[in-house]
């Protein structure tokens, strides 16, 4: 039989406070992530599809499994950036079935736009940290993703 030794209870407020931790910074994240997608007239998922495209290697449909995304949904994405002026496709000179994407002009300059709203954010938020700080956050958060996806592979 295995026993299990219950956790005491400051260990148990730790581990819970820091899970708190966690959520509300998740939270913040993605408040701040929609707040930079709307200041350019984009929502979250534009912006993810329009960032991919800049790396000039997008693939909707690797896009969508990636994503966890349909494929007609991204399509819908891609139709909106269209739409805006922000991408323009041309079919493969190859196989006409293939559309490459790429950013206009415009595209372009609301990429940069998006970028230069994230690193007034970075400036502001994470350059009050030392090095060490930081070290030692990046070095917990992979611990922690380690021991995390560990434990959903195991019980998946």
């Amino acid at each position: 039989m295995v026993k299990y030794s219950p956790m005491t209870r400051s260990r148990t407020n730790r581990v819970h406070g820091a899970i708190a931790c966690l959520q509300r910074l998740a939270e913040f994240l993605a408040e701040r992530r929609e707040q930079i997608a709307h200041a350019v007239g984009l929502s979250e998922q534009q912006w993810a599809v329009l960032e991919e495209i800049s790396t000039e290697h997008f693939m909707p449909s690797l896009f969508a499994r990636q994503r966890k995304r349909s494929a007609a949904a991204v399509s819908k994405i891609l139709r909106q950036l269209l739409g805006k002026g922000l991408v323009s496709v041309q079919l493969g000179e190859k196989d006409g079935r293939q559309r490459r994407y790429e950013l206009t002009a415009q595209g372009r300059r609301c990429i940069e736009d998006l970028r230069h709203e994230r690193e007034i954010a970075i400036r502001k938020v994470w350059n009050g940290f030392s090095d060490d700080e930081l070290d030692r956050f990046v070095d917990f958060g992979n611990r922690l993703v380690e021991r995390l996806a560990a434990y959903v592979r195991e019980r998946a």
